[in-house]
């Protein structure tokens, strides 16, 4: 395993949110849009963030992550900061053995969800609903 390095950016997308994560050697503190991880509600989408880190063990103790996210909605968020943290984390550390760990565990960590919803079409209320014909 290499010695860790200079700060690391890296990203990661869900739906429409957008998340970008610095990850530097420090004191272990991971802040979301400026604020400690620790009082980011709601606490689902917290441990969802949290994933990556727990999974990492015993490292995590010396490295600062900043984190940004814009755009979507609590978990779309809480899902694009993961796979960020996660991806920061497997470029900080140039550890192939934990970017396999994170693929085993959910692929997801480490590769952003392409779904986006559909867009509504003409004619309808939504992207499939049409409106009910009548014949009499």
């Amino acid at each position: 395993m290499a010695k860790p390095q200079a700060p690391v950016v890296s990203s990661g997308k869900r739906k429409t949110a957008i998340a970008r994560a610095t990850v530097a050697r420090g004191r272990g503190v991971v802040r979301i849009n400026r604020r400690p991880i620790e009082i980011w509600t709601p606490e689902l989408a917290r441990l969802k963030i949290q994933e990556p880190l727990i999974l990492l063990g015993d490292r995590s103790g010396g490295i600062d992550i900043d984190v940004t996210i814009e755009g979507g909605g609590v978990m779309g968020q809480a899902d694009a900061a993961r796979t960020a943290i996660a991806r920061g984390l497997v470029a900080f550390f140039k550890d192939d053995g934990l970017a396999a760990m994170y693929k085993q565990v959910d692929r997801s960590l480490l590769v952003s969800d392409p779904r986006q919803k559909e867009p509504k079409h003409p004619l309808g209320r939504g992207a499939r609903k049409r409106r009910q014909k009548s014949y009499r």
